[in-house]
């Protein structure tokens, strides 16, 4: 799970291109969204994408993308459980 984390905050970095962070900078636990990491709702499809892309992992549903895009904890909870590539 370390492991995937660790990836996650590192696509997380590069298809958002957040120049100056690392994935040392993420907190697994921080919010993505207002507080944490202060990304918005066009960053919000880029990582659905992004699951979708490496992961196999469509989300249809706005509610539960909310809660799985929380944290990258809840990423990589939300990646073990439905993980299709």
């Amino acid at each position: 799970m370390e492991d995937l984390k660790l990836k996650l905050k590192q696509q997380i970095i590069e298809s958002l291109n957040l120049q100056g962070m690392e994935p040392k900078d993420i907190d697994d636990n921080a919010p993505l969204f207002g507080e944490g990491l202060g990304l918005d709702s066009i960053d919000s499809l880029e990582l659905m994408v992004l699951l979708e892309r490496n992961y196999g992992i469509k989300i249809e549903d706005a509610r539960e993308g909310r809660k799985v895009l929380s944290s990258v904890q809840s990423m990589a909870e939300y990646i073990q459980q439905n993980k299709k590539v």
